[in-house]
């Protein structure tokens, strides 16, 4: 599979395609999986979300990919590191959104390393981020698994509302 971006011991990490429509439906209109974003998607925004996605592959070469586990050959959620803007500035982040059957499992962690590994080293990126709702606890003991601190706080607009957003930092190691 040429598509492939990153890959764990667990998951295989792979480009988004349009025909993933259903699987990606399945996480983002599941409002239990999205409450940090305070709605789930329609139809038309999760085929929006996919656009943008492949935009994404075109400018940056990276975005979400769609992570798959390698044990049953079942997407468990979209995981991938992505260009974030906050306030005019632009940082190598990472993101993760799993569907509730894969929650309680590592996978969060194990594939946000892997794109935090793939940032550092692929990306040359002196620092990963990630954006998270100060409500979100799940993200953030993910991001603290990842040895992330919190750096900064914003707020985002979102769909027309304020959202606050803590900003989580790793710095690359240095040799």
């Amino acid at each position: 599979m040429h598509d492939v971006m990153i890959e764990t011991e667990r998951l295989i990490l792979r480009k988004i395609k349009k025909d993933d429509y259903l699987e990606i439906a399945n996480i983002l209109q599941d409002i239990d999986v999205m409450y940090a974003w305070e709605k789930s998607f329609s139809d038309d925004e999760v085929k929006l979300w996919i656009n943008k996605n492949l935009k994404r592959y075109d400018n940056e070469g990276y975005s979400y990919f769609l992570a798959i586990s390698k044990e049953n050959d079942t997407v468990i959620g979209v995981i991938g590191p992505l260009v974030e803007e906050i306030n005019n500035k632009s940082f190598v982040g990472i993101a993760y959104i799993l569907n509730k059957k894969s929650w309680g499992k590592g996978y969060a962690v194990e594939g946000a390393r892997a794109c935090i590994e793939y940032a550092f080293n692929n990306l040359n990126s002196l620092k990963v981020i990630a954006q998270i709702r100060p409500n979100n606890i799940n993200s953030i003991n993910v991001a603290q698994k990842l040895n992330m601190k919190i750096i900064d706080k914003y707020i985002k607009i979102y769909d027309g509302k304020e959202m606050e957003h803590l900003i989580y930092s790793i710095d690359a190691p240095q040799i």
